[in-house]
């Protein structure tokens, strides 16, 4: 596959996982809005893994006791903060998952990759999510996430596998919805990106792997390497950006994206 393929997939996937812009919708309109090859599964999947690397090692500290906190949960035990944040994050997981499957099983994920659904999504849920930040009453913390919460964005979440919704970006209204601040929501939004992230890869990484060869293989390494950086950076630059900036800048970019795409649906 040209490096230019890989480049662009990786910049996209890494630099829009975790904006509220939706990074899949991005992924879909790379190929038909360029004319270039669809760069496939195989890459779709070694982005996803570059950013979920990246996550992990940005919030290390919760990551790591939510990894900790996990056999304890297992064991049905929920006496650390540790253990509480890796069931929230299972809670949070379940609604996607389960919403996955039946997307997949009835072929309606297929269906919904065009022009027109990202069109509307890019726009609608923009709105949505400048509302939400707009009004929100109260200023909670991420370290005052409750099971109730969790469950709540767990089924904001599985909107996202509508393509274009964006995931950061539904998660995110959500806990502003739910009262969270800026910079703690984009927190929670992140953090519930990773068992999301493994179970899709899983899922996905199934269906490559039978197809896939060693210069597959090598394709999806770069590509996942690339977007490990760029997945990085942008979740840095977001995240100190929350402390002194709304989340407008990405409504405008949506709802301008969102009015380009439906002029071209509809032409």
């Amino acid at each position: 596959m040209p490096f230019l393929t890989l480049l662009l997939a990786a910049l996209i996937q890494g630099i829009t996982e975790f904006l509220p812009v939706s990074s899949s919708g991005h992924l879909i309109l790379l190929p038909q809005l360029t004319g270039m090859a669809d760069q496939g599964q195989v890459i779709d999947v070694a982005v996803h893994v570059g950013t979920l690397f990246a996550v992990i090692i940005y919030f290390w500290k919760d990551t790591s006791a939510a990894l900790i906190g996990l056999p304890r949960v297992l064991r049905g035990k929920i006496d650390t903060s540790g253990a509480f944040m890796a069931l929230c994050l299972i809670i949070a997981t379940i609604p996607v998952v389960i919403f996955g499957v039946i997307l997949k099983l009835t072929g309606l994920d297929d269906m919904m990759r065009n022009i027109t659904v990202i069109g509307w999504t890019m726009l609608i849920f923009g709105l949505v999510l400048y509302w939400a930040d707009q009004t929100v009453k109260t200023q909670r913390e991420a370290d005052q996430w409750t099971l109730r919460h969790a469950l709540a964005m767990g089924l904001w979440q599985a909107i996202a596998l509508i393509p274009g919704t964006s995931r950061s970006g539904i998660t995110i209204t959500a806990a502003r919805r739910l009262g969270y601040k800026r910079e703690d929501s984009a927190k929670l939004s992140m953090l519930m990106s990773i068992p999301t992230i493994i179970a899709s890869g899983v899922l996905l990484g199934a269906e490559v792997a039978i197809d896939a060869d060693a210069q597959a293989a090598k394709d999806g390494a770069i590509a996942a390497i690339l977007a490990f950086f760029a997945a990085l950076v942008a979740l840095s630059l977001m995240m100190r950006l929350l402390r002194s900036v709304s989340f407008t800048p990405y409504v405008i970019y949506r709802v301008i994206l969102g009015i380009v795409l439906l002029g071209i649906a509809y032409a």
